[in-house]
């Protein structure tokens, strides 16, 4: 990844677009369109620091597969 640039991962869900700074999971955004959703991932990036420190509490076995209605 260059300097300056943060990957995001997005959906559509019905009208509006989701989507979270990969480097940011917990903190997610939407947006009416596309570029809106992109403006407001830059906002969380530039608008105060975001805590990185995160502690693993539990893990499961998780069976089967994510699948679409």
């Amino acid at each position: 990844m260059m300097p300056g640039t943060a990957q995001f991962v997005y959906w559509q869900e019905d009208d509006m677009w989701l989507g979270y700074l990969q480097d940011y999971p917990d903190c997610w955004t939407q947006g009416m369109s596309l570029e809106e959703l992109r403006e407001n991932l830059l906002d969380i990036r530039i608008s105060q620091p975001i805590p990185r420190h995160r502690e693993i509490k539990e893990s499961i076995n998780v069976k089967g597969r994510c699948h679409e209605e």
